[in-house]
């Protein structure tokens, strides 16, 4: 059964004064990118079967302005996990789940994408690789259980930025 994991990078946070950097809220630039992100995931991948997301105020908003309503966890690990830890994480993805939607943060988010990819040359690599703004996504497909993926064994096929 082919898998398809969605990792999309927060929206545009705002600044406001006083606010800790895991507390900080959407910019109105953020609020649309990520709904033009879910559209776009909506039109053109599968349906998303869970959603593993960052406890961040600005991640949990990009969840919101997406309109996915796929069953959500809220890990706190996801804040300032690196490729190996985000890997871990969804390896313990459940068999049911088909296409599992990741929200979390730079510099996690492209470099978990590159190290999934089995093709790094390919033109959605090099374009992740030379910047992953916010509210972009990658979309890799595997043909292994969650729990065997690993390096190189997904292929990058899309990567997206709403504007």
């Amino acid at each position: 059964m082919a898998r398809t994991l969605i990792l999309l990078r927060h929206g545009k946070s705002a600044y406001p004064d006083g606010v800790a950097d895991h507390e900080r809220p959407l910019a109105p630039r953020g609020e649309r990118e990520a709904a033009l992100a879910g559209a776009w995931i909506r039109a053109t991948l599968p349906p998303v079967d869970e959603v593993r997301c960052s406890t961040a105020e600005r991640t949990r908003g990009t969840l919101a302005a997406t309109g996915i309503t796929a069953p959500a966890h809220y890990e706190s690990g996801i804040y300032d996990a690196d490729a190996d830890e985000l890997v871990e994480l969804v390896r313990l993805t459940g068999d049911a789940v088909r296409t599992l939607l990741l929200v979390g943060h730079f510099p996690g988010m492209p470099e978990t994408a590159l190290e999934l990819a089995a093709d790094r040359t390919s033109a959605a690599a090099i374009a992740l690789a030379r910047k992953f703004p916010t509210s972009a996504l990658a979309v890799l497909e595997f043909a292994l259980p969650w729990s065997e993926i690993g390096p190189g064994s997904g292929e990058l096929t899309h990567f997206h930025v709403p504007r």
